[in-house]
């Protein structure tokens, strides 16, 4: 199995589609057995949930996403789970342990409005 988290460093990104990119953790037996990193290609409608379906993603953790990017994440097969803060790689490890639920948080502001707080607001 194979989960994407969006990252700043080793923080979640608070803003999905502008992230400098995605760990990508291989679990197997509920243990992470390799990361891989995927560097943004930039921010394209359609883009991510095709690069990750084709870097066979099969979760993604993130903070918020829209509505649109959640429907093509589901039509690419991968499941979103929203709601998530923190360091990546603890996150991770909630994961795991079945601690990640995801609160179905969709982004649904203004996109061309950069600056205001976009705590948990992905895009």
């Amino acid at each position: 199995m194979k989960i994407a988290i969006p990252v700043e460093g080793k923080q979640l990104s608070s803003h999905f589609g502008y992230c400098e990119g995605f760990n990508i953790y291989i679990i197997e037996n509920k243990e992470v057995v390799s990361t891989e990193y995927l560097q943004n290609p930039g921010h394209k409608p359609g883009l991510l949930p095709r690069l990750l379906g084709e870097a066979k993603v099969n979760v993604v953790v993130a903070g918020g996403m829209g509505s649109r990017a959640q429907e093509l994440f589901a039509e690419n097969g991968i499941e979103v789970l929203t709601g998530a803060a923190g360091i990546a790689d603890e996150i991770i490890k909630e994961y795991i342990k079945g601690n990640i639920v995801s609160t179905g948080e969709v982004c649904s502001h203004d996109h061309d409005d950069h600056d205001h707080d976009h705590e948990n607001c992905s895009h």
